[in-house]
């Protein structure tokens, strides 16, 4: 899922308190030629709201065995993601399917301006002052997938001065 970026950090969850959020079960319904057959898809964001973070998606006949498949699933796909004094180091955009997000770095006691699945995405990695805006879609799988791809193309000063080859200082004053 994570093959196109090139700074993703896969995290074990061994050792990890993590936190699971829900963010949408659906009722799917299947047509049978004995009636309707009905389901339950549910996503779910993992986090340890200090860096680390997992979505998942888990499908059963009954919610509480999808909610479940899904934080399973979740755990199998943990990520670190840079965070600098409780806010992101700097804008983003993520866009997957038609769901749009873009993210902003916010002052300390700003809170988490976002909705829906991008707040529990933010919420379960540990950002606490950022400004979000959602646009397109509100498929909340999607908007997931927008958030974690704003994330992912997240880097921190020490990342960036180590790809270009030059001091931290550079970066800044360069």
């Amino acid at each position: 899922m994570y093959q196109d970026y090139k700074n993703v950090e896969l995290v074990k969850p061994a050792g990890l308190e993590l936190k699971d959020r829900l963010v949408g079960v659906q009722r799917v319904t299947k047509v049978t030629k004995g009636g309707r057959a009905f389901g339950f898809s549910a996503i779910v964001v993992v986090g340890d709201e200090n860096g680390v973070v997992g979505q998942g998606l888990g499908k059963s006949k009954e919610v509480s065995e999808a909610i479940a498949k899904a934080v399973e699933d979740a755990k199998k796909n943990l990520i670190r993601i840079p965070i600098d004094k409780g806010t992101i180091p700097h804008e983003q955009k993520g866009k997957y399917g038609g769901a749009r997000v873009f993210l902003k770095p916010a002052s300390e006691g700003t809170g988490v301006i976002a909705g829906g699945a991008v707040r529990a995405v933010l919420e379960a990695v540990g950002i606490h002052n950022v400004l979000s805006k959602s646009q397109g879609s509100s498929n909340p799988h999607n908007v997931v997938k927008a958030t974690f791809d704003a994330l992912l193309q997240l880097r921190n000063p020490q990342t960036i001065a180590h790809q270009r080859g030059i001091s931290l200082e550079k970066v800044f004053n360069g």
